[in-house]
């Protein structure tokens, strides 16, 4: 952080001192990169637009350094969240560098990237997948095939294709990042940790808890000899192992590892960021399965509060939330109020998921069961076949929440 402060006072005096227009430009968008990497995104936003609005007088529109301009504001837009603004930013760097570079220069694959990043963000993830792919075809052109850059796209369509509920895609895309991350990075680097995090989190949504854990612990090794102790990402791992051991029921376990992860997130994030939230969640799934209900209701509704304060309102954890303050609900019996929290749930995920998502057959299964239990059967019928009908084109036949599902509806047609 001193390095930052001292250039940033050089810079000044610099500016100050020169008349020339074009070093101005240099200066304000030296400035501007030196707030962005201190956090302060408003201040850097002002250098780069001061530095933009020069060189819009001073050079060709087709200059490469507008397209450098354009990007950094598109990255500090999408980093402040402003997604409309950011990918109207790339999508300017991406016509200057279309115009001056061949087809295949890597300057496109990031223009690709980090439009790609922009849709992931607005969990357009079809789009996102699109441009990522886009990006990759070009690195496969222009790097060598064991080339970090490449690892990294093939983690982000790794991401993409778990965020769709394609778990085989995402297992395969992850693979190969890893591959490429174990020839090209020491054994400790900390992209390392992130495949092994992301491929334990694919096997985790596909019932595979072993190997889910042995992957996320392979990742907690490395962050520990890599990070410091309260690093965020380190909070990260012990949730995933957190849920990991809640759902093979070593509870005290889980709980455990939740604790560890909360303990980081309360001393590095802000008191309403949403993955304190995310850890609230964890917690509060882990004293349901318990059957503490009035813990785990306190745990969700400090998740919910906490989202509600820091994310979109069609957000997926956002749903989450509500889900997991239903399920307490239906534990407790309260039909009534968990049917609220399911319904608010749904609305949630037929905004943000596609229409065949896996979580989404969760959710309309969850609604059946509620509709089931207050006496309204045909309702329940009704969602239990969505369900079904979702399972069915997203997962494999037999996995075991399709059948639970197709259980669910004969046994509610046999009532009718």
């Amino acid at each position: 952080m001193g390095q930052f402060t001292k250039a940033q006072e050089i810079y000044t005096v610099l500016l100050h001192q020169t008349t020339n227009e074009s070093d101005k430009a240099q200066i304000y968008y030296q400035l501007g990169w030196i707030k962005d990497n201190q956090g302060e995104y408003q201040e850097a936003l002002t250098y780069y637009e001061k530095a933009l609005i020069i060189r819009q007088q001073l050079l060709p529109s087709n200059h490469p350094d507008l397209g450098d301009s354009y990007n950094k504001i598109g990255i500090l837009y999408d980093t402040m969240s402003d997604y409309p603004k950011a990918l109207s930013f790339h999508e300017k760097a991406f016509e200057i560098r279309q115009e001056s570079l061949p087809s295949n220069h890597p300057h496109l694959g990031v223009c690709y990237n980090n439009i790609g990043r922009v849709y992931y963000n607005m969990d357009d993830y079809p789009k996102a997948l699109y441009y990522y792919e886009k990006a990759i075809a070009i690195k496969q052109q222009s790097l060598p095939s064991n080339h970090p850059s490449l690892g990294n796209s093939y983690c982000s369509i790794g991401i993409v294709y778990y965020k769709m509920g394609d778990y085989p895609k995402a297992l395969s895309s992850h693979g190969k990042a890893l591959e490429i991350r174990q020839q090209s990075l020491p054994s400790n680097h900390p992209s390392l940790g992130a495949s092994y995090n992301n491929i334990g989190s694919v096997y985790y949504s596909m019932d595979d808890y072993p190997k889910a854990l042995s992957f996320h612990e392979r990742a907690l090794t490395i962050q520990q000899q890599s990070l410091l102790a309260n690093h965020p990402d380190l909070g990260a791992s012990y949730n995933n192992i957190g849920i990991v051991y809640r759902n093979m029921g070593n509870y005290p376990k889980a709980l455990s590892f939740h604790e560890k992860a909360l303990t980081i997130q309360q001393q590095t994030l802000p008191s309403n960021h949403p993955d304190l939230g995310a850890s609230y969640n964890n917690k509060g799934l882990v004293y349901d399965n318990m059957g503490d209900y009035p813990k785990a209701l306190s745990c969700h509704e400090k998740a919910l509060r906490i989202q509600q304060q820091s994310l979109p309102s069609s957000h997926p954890d956002l749903g989450a939330s509500y889900d997991s303050i239903g399920i307490v609900y239906r534990n407790m019996g309260d039909y009534p109020k968990a049917l609220s929290y399911y319904e608010k749930d749904l609305a949630i995920l037929q905004r943000s998921l596609p229409f065949n998502h896996p979580d989404l057959a969760s959710s309309y299964n969850n609604i059946g069961m509620m509709c089931n239990n207050m006496g309204n059967y045909p309702r329940a019928v009704s969602f239990y076949e969505r369900a079904v009908q979702v399972g069915q084109e997203s997962l494999p036949t037999n996995h075991p929440e399709v059948r639970k599902w197709r259980e669910n509806l004969e046994r509610m047609k046999e009532k009718l």
